[in-house]
C-alpha cells in the first residue's frame, strides 16, 4: 500500500491535484453558480427574465456601453504610452535599464486600492476636480504596467536578425519599425490589451473613488445589485460581462495565431 502511495506521489501528474482542487472550488464552482443564478428567478424557477430586464432598462445598457468606452480609451492610451516606453527600454544600452523596468513594474506590487487612494490624494493636493478625467487618469495609472511589461518582454526576445535583414534590404528606420518590429511585437501588444481591457471593464472601486461615486461603470452596477440581494439579476449581468470578456479573448487568440505569417511583410 505504502509503495503504491509513494509511486503515486512520485508521479508528476499527482502534482496537479492541488491546482485541480483549487480551480474546482474557487474558479469552476463560482462560475457554475453564476450561470445557475442568472437563469433563475427568486422562486428558483428557470427564467430568461433577468436578461430581458437588462435589455429593457436603457440605464443598464448605457452603463454597459459607457464601461466599454472607458475600457477602450484606457487601453488605447496605455498602448500609446506603453509601447514607446517599452521600445525605448529595449533599444537603450543604459547600464541600469533593468532597474528602470522595475520602476515601471513597481506599482503592480502595491494594492490597487492604495494606488487609487493615492491618486485621489494627488488630485486633492493639486486642487483638481474628481470626475471623468480623474477616472481615465486613474485607470491608465493603475493598468499601464500591465501594458508595458508584455510588450517589453516580447521586444526583448525579438530576433535581431529580422531587423538586420530589413536594413540590408535598404529599409529606412521607419520601414524597419513598421514592417519588422511592429508585426513581430504583436503578441506582446495583444497580451497587453487583454491584461488592460478585461480588468478595466469589470472594475468598480476605481470609479467609485475617483468620481465620488458620480460615474457608474458596469462593475458598479453588478456590485450594487449583489449588495442589495438581487443575486439573480446581478448574476445575469456578470454572465453578460463574462461573455464579452470571453469573446474578446477568443478574438485576440485568433488574431495572434502563431501559424500566420508576419515580420517583413
Amino acid at each position: 500500500m505504502f509503495g503504491t502511495i509513494r509511486l503515486f506521489l512520485s508521479s508528476r501528474k499527482s502534482w496537479t491535484i492541488p491546482y485541480v482542487i483549487f480551480s474546482a472550488v474557487f474558479v469552476i464552482l463560482p462560475l457554475l453558480l453564476i450561470v445557475v443564478y442568472a437563469f433563475m428567478d427568486d422562486a428558483g424557477h428557470f427564467t430568461l427574465g433577468n436578461f430581458a430586464k437588462f435589455f429593457a432598462h436603457p440605464e443598464a445598457i448605457n452603463t454597459f456601453v459607457y464601461s466599454i468606452g472607458v475600457a477602450i480609451i484606457t487601453t488605447v492610451v496605455c498602448i500609446l504610452l506603453g509601447y514607446p516606453a517599452a521600445y525605448i527600454l529595449t533599444q537603450t544600452r543604459m547600464k541600469y535599464a533593468s532597474a528602470v523596468v522595475v520602476l515601471f513594474i513597481l506599482p503592480m506590487w502595491v494594492n490597487i486600492l492604495i494606488r487609487t487612494l493615492a491618486t485621489v490624494a494627488l488630485f486633492d493636493f493639486m486642487n483638481m476636480p474628481l470626475g471623468e478625467g480623474a477616472l481615465i487618469f486613474g485607470m491608465v495609472y493603475n493598468f499601464l504596467p500591465f501594458m508595458i511589461y508584455p510588450i517589453y518582454n516580447t521586444l526583448q526576445k525579438l530576433d535581431k536578425s529580422y531587423v538586420e535583414a530589413a536594413q540590408d534590404l535598404g529599409a529606412n528606420p521607419v520601414q524597419v519599425f513598421l514592417k519588422a518590429v511592429l508585426p513581430l511585437s504583436m503578441p506582446g501588444i495583444v497580451s497587453g490589451i487583454l491584461m488592460v481591457f478585461m480588468p478595466t471593464i469589470s472594475t468598480f472601486a476605481i470609479a467609485e473613488l475617483l468620481t465620488m461615486n458620480n460615474i457608474k461603470l458596469f462593475g458598479t452596477t453588478i456590485q450594487e445589485n449583489i449588495n442589495n440581494s438581487m443575486w439573480n439579476y446581478g448574476a445575469a449581468l456578470s454572465l453578460i460581462m463574462l461573455f464579452l470578456i470571453g469573446a474578446t479573448t477568443l478574438l485576440a487568440s485568433d488574431d495572434n495565431d502563431p501559424n500566420e505569417g508576419g515580420g517583413l511583410w
